[in-house]
């Protein structure tokens, strides 16, 4: 008798890093080089920086009803970041991963943190894989919020002593990627999706 063949299991990656490391970049170079992998659309309290647009880079939600959400279950993850509130819609979430597929959540040090908590309690019936990204020295770092030019200076000294701080949680990661090079960043993310998704398809 033929064995029936082991349907596949979906691929959480949560890909974080300090503020200013460029994670939305890297990922987006990421997406465009794999068409298999999708991404994770968080939801967000805060206005949209100049050429981000509602659906795409994130859900742009009121205080308001991203309450509501908060007292119905409706996020893996939610924080409060930067005075705004951040959160990962779960039910899309677990539809993708369901059917197999392989999903991005970019996600800030909060988030991965209450994500990994949620995946260990057994509450995601899906692999996952932590990935932490970081700048390749601190004044790059500073250049790069500094480049940004969306916040005043008071606002990007703060975000660089919060970054500071946040790369001391780097061990709790399952990888660390620099990211000197967008490309090269995007590309040791898509070797270490293509390795985590062989070894789901063998457990």
């Amino acid at each position: 008798m033929a064995k029936k063949a082991k349907r596949k299991q979906g691929l959480l990656v949560v890909v974080s890093g300090p503020s200013g490391v460029g994670k939305s970049t890297v990922v987006r170079r990421l997406l465009k080089a794999d068409k298999n992998v999708l991404l994770s659309i968080s939801a967000t309290t805060r206005p949209p920086r100049p050429g981000e647009a509602h659906g795409e880079h994130y859900f742009f939600i009121t205080q308001h009803e991203f309450d509501k959400r908060v007292k119905n279950n409706e996020f893996l993850e939610w924080a409060k970041v930067h005075n705004y509130y951040y959160g990962t819609p779960l039910s899309s979430l677990k539809e993708q991963l369901a059917k197999g597929k392989t999903i991005v959540c970019e996600v800030d040090v909060q988030g991965a943190a209450a994500i990994k908590n949620f995946v260990e309690e057994r509450r995601l019936r899906a692999a996952a894989v932590f990935i932490f990204l970081i700048p390749p020295s601190v004044d790059i770092l500073a250049f790069r919020l500094k480049k940004r030019k969306t916040e005043d200076e008071e606002v990007v000294n703060y975000r660089l002593r919060a970054a500071i701080a946040e790369l001391q949680v780097m061990e709790k990661y399952d990888y660390i990627v620099v990211n000197d090079k967008v490309e090269s960043a995007a590309d040791k993310i898509s070797a270490i999706i293509n390795v985590e998704k062989e070894r789901t398809l063998l457990n």
